[in-house]
């Protein structure tokens, strides 16, 4: 299937972006912190698990892998230790250019957002790596009092802050969890993998 070009619907108002695997091209660095951090606690690197969580809180992805593989480790510490290997390394992250792209062309034309299952200092490291913090009016993130992404409440509170209605946002994402819960915002969601 030919990829299309990352495009704005007609009518919308918004744009909502998801931060790493759709600004940014940082989950081979996110998968290899992972692997370190696992390893660092006597695990197996468990990539086919982690794969279609994308688009969780980090804690929460460690319960999960509590719960499947019968552990106990603290989600907390492990986060720690994988944000710890990621910090080392964050300066080689690139963007995905035409997300960035389309960012850049809407930025001051359109209210944006990122609303992403990261941490807020990862994702504003990040955001500042890239050079593109200045480009969103709203950033939302595993900071803040909201569910995971399987819940679209972030998304609906994203609109709200950018005062737009929830069928008048765009979301970018690149996870299966992060789409679907646009959706269930009433947003259209556009998956940057397509492009």
């Amino acid at each position: 299937m030919e990829s299309k070009p990352l495009s704005v619907f007609p009518g919308v108002r918004a744009l909502i972006f998801d931060c790493d695997g759709t600004l940014a091209d940082s989950m081979p660095l996110h998968l290899e912190a992972w692997g370190k951090a696992f390893r660092d606690f006597g695990e197996d690197y468990p990539g086919e698990f982690l794969s279609p969580l994308k688009g969780l809180s980090e804690e929460r992805i460690v319960e999960l892998y509590n719960r499947e593989f019968s552990r106990a480790i603290d989600p907390q510490a492990l986060v720690a230790r994988k944000h710890s290997y990621f910090r080392e390394k964050i300066y080689l992250i690139k963007p995905i250019e035409p997300v960035v792209a389309l960012a850049r062309r809407h930025a001051g034309r359109l209210p944006m957002a990122v609303v992403s299952g990261a941490r807020r200092a990862m994702v504003e490291t990040t955001l500042e790596v890239l050079r593109i913090m200045e480009l969103f009016n709203v950033i939302l993130t595993a900071d803040d009092a909201f569910p995971p992404k399987q819940d679209p409440q972030i998304f609906l509170a994203a609109a709200e802050l950018l005062g737009v209605e929830p069928r008048l946002c765009q979301v970018f994402e690149d996870g299966d969890i992060g789409l679907e819960s646009a959706r269930k915002a009433g947003m259209i969601a556009t998956d940057v993998r397509q492009a």
